[in-house]
C-alpha cells in the first residue's frame, strides 16, 4: 500500500481503475517501470511475481473450477487456454488475449510458443505456468526463454516468444531423494508381480496375444476399446449439409470443395467453381496467415474466421480437421455471436442454428451475463463517482472548518458544531493588546480605498502569522484596530510574555509595510493591560467570541494614550514582565481617561530573544515558552539545572580545584529554594 500511495501521487497516474474499462498498455508499462524503480527490482522479476498473483486472483474471482477442468496435464491445460480466452471474449468485448501453442521436439522437450500484440509482458507467462503446475498438477516447472522475435503476420508485427518448459513431478523428486534399496530393483520386481496378478484375473477365455494385449492395456490404465468404422458413410450429402449448416471443406490450395447451406446463404460466391477461402474470409484467431501450413501448425486451436457480406460482418468459430485420405480440411463451425442484438445485426435467427449447436444456449446465457455485467459496471461507476464526491466533500469540509476555526476558538467551534450551547467563562487573569495605525484617518482621506485595503491586508497578514507563532488568540479587527488576547480561551502562565513578544513582532512587521501616502513605513501604537475578563459567544448570525470587562477598556486606553512606534504597558502587565528578561522603561504618571492618574511603562525589547526569534525566523526553534518544553514546569527545569551544577562541582572537587571556585558554585546552589528564577 505504501508503494501504491507513492505511485498514485505521481503525475498521470490515477488512483483507481474500473473493472470493465480498457486501459492502454503504455500506462501498464509505465506503472511497471515506476514500481521497479521504487522497489529496486528488475521488470522481468516483477512481472513473474505478478503472474503468480494473477493466477491466485483468478481463482479467488470464481474461475478456480473452470481452470481446473481445462486439462488433465499441463500440455492439455495450455492447449485449451485459447478456448478459455475465446469464451471470456464474449463478455469482455475488447479483450486482447495472447495465443499459445505447445510443440514437442524430437528429444521429447516441451516448447511453449507465445504470441501477443502486447509487447514486453511475456515474463508474466512463467509466473502463471509455475503456479498452475504447482497448484493443479503437483509438479515443478522451470521455463527458459529460447527465442524472442517479431513475426510479420497478416495483422502486423507480433511478439513471438519460445519457452523451453521443464516439468518434474514432486513425487518423483521425493522418490529420487529416497533412492532404491541396495542390490534389489524394487520397481522391476513390483511391475512383474502386478502383471502376473492382472494376467490371472484377465485370463478367462483369452489366449495368446489377446491375453498379453489385455494385460498391457490394463497396466496402462486404458480401456480395451477398439473403435469400429463403417465401410461407407451412411449419410447422404444433402442431409450432411443440412445437419451442419455452417461448415466448409477446402483443399491444400484453399479451394472450396463443399459448404453448408447457411454458409451458402451468406456467402453465395463460395459456390462458384474455383472459389478460394482467402478471397472471402480472413483469419482472426489464431493470429497466423491463412495458409494450410499455418492451420495445420495450430490444428488444436479454435479458429475464428471473418467474412464480409455487403456491410455486414459474419464471424465463424470452430474446429479444423485434416482429412489425410482426401487431402482436404474440414472446418466445422458456427456463428460467433455475443448477444441477441448481434444475431439481429447479422440477419440470423435462432432457427438458423442447428438444434445440436450449443450456440443457441450460449447466446441466450451470454445475453443475461452481459446484462449483469452492465449493471455491475454501472454500480462500479456510481461507486467511483461517490468516492470522488466524498473526497470533494471532505475537501470542502476542511475548508469550512478552517474558516470556522479562523472565526472562533477550535474547542468553541467544535461545541457549536455538535449543537451544544457554549457557556460564558470567567478568566482570572489574561493579557489584552490593542493596536492602531498612526494618522490612519489622514491616510484614508488622501488615497484611494483600494490602496488602504492593500495596506491593511499586508499588515494584518503579517500580524496573523505572528499569532500562530506565539499561540495567542486574535479577537477581532475593526478598521485599523487589531485586538488579541493571551490566556484566553486556553489559560496559560506565560500569557503576558506571549503578548509582549507578539507586540515586539508587530512593531517590526509594521515597519515592513509602506504608507501609501508618504511612501515611508507606517507606524503603530500598541497598548497592553493584564487583568480578569468574561468571555463567551455572542450572536447567532456570524457569532463571535467576545471579551467583556474593565480589562478590555483599560487595554484600549493604553493604546489610545500611547506614543507612535511605542508599546505602552499598564502597571499590572509590567509586574508580569519585569523579571522575565524584557527591557522595560518607566514612563511615569499619565492621566488616563476614566481612570485618572496611572503609572505606565514602555516595552523596549526582549533581552533573551533576537528579532528573528520573535518573528519566528530562526530555523529549528519551535518552542519559545516553558509550557512548550515537553510540559515541564518552571521548578522542574530549575531542579534539572541544579543537578547539573552539583555534577560539575563534584568533578571540580575530584580535580582539586581552588576552594574559592567551589564556594562560588555553592552560592549558585542557594537559589534552589527560590520560587522564581
Amino acid at each position: 500500500q505504501e508503494i501504491w500511495d507513492k505511485l498514485s501521487s505521481l503525475s498521470g497516474v490515477q488512483d483507481s481503475f474500473m473493472t470493465y474499462t480498457v486501459y492502454d498498455d503504455v500506462l501498464t508499462v509505465s506503472l511497471v517501470q515506476e514500481v521497479c524503480s521504487l522497489m529496486g527490482i528488475s521488470a522481468d522479476a516483477f512481472l513473474k511475481l505478478f503472474g503468480e498473483h494473477f493466477f491466485s486472483f483468478c481463482k479467488e474471482a470464481g474461475y478456480d473450477t473452470m481452470l481446473r477442468t481445462l486439462g488433465g496435464n499441463l500440455t492439455e491445460f495450455i492447449g485449451n487456454l485459447d478456448a478459455l480466452h475465446s469464451y471470456l471474449a464474449l463478455s469482455y468485448l475488447e479483450m486482447n488475449a495472447p495465443s499459445f501453442r505447445v510443440e514437442t521436439t524430437e528429444d521429447g522437450e516441451m516448447l511453449l510458443h507465445y504470441y501477443s500484440d502486447r509487447r514486453g509482458l511475456f515474463y508474466i507467462v512463467p509466473g502463471i505456468m509455475e503456479a498452475v503446475a504447482r497448484e493443479f498438477f503437483d509438479s515443478n516447472v522451470s521455463m527458459e526463454v529460447l527465442n524472442q522475435c517479431e513475426e510479420d503476420e497478416r495483422t502486423g508485427k507480433k511478439e513471438h516468444v519460445v519457452f523451453l518448459v521443464k516439468q518434474t513431478s514432486k513425487t518423483k523428486d521425493q522418490e529420487k531423494s529416497c533412492g532404491p534399496a541396495v542390490g534389489f530393483d524394487f520397481s522391476q520386481e513390483e511391475f512383474y508381480r502386478k502383471l502376473r496378478a492382472r494376467s490371472s484375473s484377465l485370463a478367462g477365455k483369452r489366449r495368446g496375444w489377446n491375453l498379453i494385449r489385455a494385460a498391457v492395456l490394463s497396466q496402462k490404465g486404458q480401456r480395451t476399446f477398439t473403435p469400429c468404422y463403417p465401410d461407407k458413410l451412411w449419410m447422404e450429402e444433402k442431409c450432411f449439409c443440412n445437419a451442419f449448416p455452417f461448415h466448409i471443406i477446402f483443399d491444400a490450395d484453399l479451394k472450396v470443395k463443399q459448404t453448408g447451406v447457411n454458409i451458402q446463404k451468406f456467402v453465395p460466391s463460395l459456390k462458384a467453381p474455383g472459389a478460394k477461402l482467402d478471397q472471402f474470409f480472413s483469419i482472426i484467431h489464431p493470429q497466423v496467415t491463412l495458409t494450410i501450413e499455418s492451420i495445420r501448425k495450430f490444428i488444436n486451436s479454435q479458429f475464428v474466421l471473418k467474412s464480409y457480406r455487403d456491410k455486414q460482418t459474419l464471424k465463424l468459430r470452430g474446429q479444423m480437421l485434416w482429412m489425410e485420405s482426401l487431402g482436404c480440411m474440414l472446418y466445422l463451425c458456427s456463428p460467433k455471436l455475443r448477444s441477441l442484438q448481434e444475431l439481429q445485426d447479422v440477419g440470423l435467427h435462432l432457427a438458423d442454428l442447428a438444434q445440436h449447436d450449443v450456440t443457441r444456449d450460449l447466446v441466450l446465457l451470454n445475453q443475461q451475463r452481459q446484462a449483469e455485467m452492465a449493471l455491475t459496471n454501472q454500480l462500479e461507476r456510481k461507486k467511483e463517482e461517490l468516492r470522488i464526491l466524498s473526497q470533494h466533500l471532505e475537501t470542502e469540509k476542511q475548508k469550512t472548518e478552517t474558516l470556522l476555526y479562523a472565526m472562533l476558538p477550535r474547542h468553541i467551534a467544535n461545541q457549536l458544531k455538535d449543537g451544544k450551547s457554549v457557556e460564558a467563562g470567567e478568566f482570572e487573569v489574561c493579557t489584552i493588546l490593542f493596536s492602531d495605525v498612526v494618522t490612519f484617518t489622514n491616510i484614508c482621506a488622501a488615497c484611494e480605498p483600494i490602496h488602504v485595503v492593500h495596506m491593511l491586508n499586508s499588515m494584518y497578514s503579517k500580524f496573523d502569522r505572528l499569532t500562530n507563532i506565539h499561540d495567542i488568540y486574535k479577537v477581532e479587527t475593526i478598521g485599523d484596530a487589531y485586538m488579541v488576547v493571551g490566556g484566553v480561551p486556553v489559560p496559560t502562565e506565560t500569557h503576558a510574555h506571549r503578548v509582549a513578544n507578539f507586540a515586539l513582532g508587530m512593531r517590526t512587521a509594521a515597519r515592513e509595510v509602506t504608507n501609501p501616502v508618504t511612501g515611508k513605513p507606517i507606524q503603530i501604537r500598541v497598548g497592553l493591560h493584564t487583568g480578569p475578563v468574561l468571555a463567551g459567544v455572542v450572536g447567532q448570525k456570524m457569532p463571535r467570541y467576545c471579551l467583556f470587562g474593565d480589562t478590555v477598556n483599560t487595554a484600549s486606553r493604553m493604546e489610545s494614550h500611547g506614543l507612535p512606534d511605542h508599546i505602552h504597558l499598564s502597571s499590572s502587565t509590567y509586574r508580569e514582565l519585569k523579571d522575565a528578561g524584557f527591557d522595560l522603561e518607566e514612563r511615569g504618571q499619565v492621566e488616563v481617561k476614566g481612570k485618572g492618574q496611572m503609572t505606565t511603562y514602555f516595552l523596549l525589547g526582549n533581552l533573551l530573544l533576537s528579532d528573528d526569534g520573535i518573528m519566528g525566523r530562526e530555523a529549528g526553534r519551535n518552542r519559545l515558552y516553558r509550557e512548550e518544553l515537553h510540559g515541564q514546569s518552571n521548578k522542574e527545569l530549575i531542579s534539572s539545572f541544579l543537578e547539573l551544577l552539583q555534577l560539575l562541582i563534584h568533578l571540580f572537587i575530584q580535580e582539586n580545584q581552588s576552594g574559592s571556585l567551589i564556594s562560588s558554585f555553592f552560592v549558585l546552589l542557594s537559589i534552589k529554594n527560590c520560587s522564581n528564577c
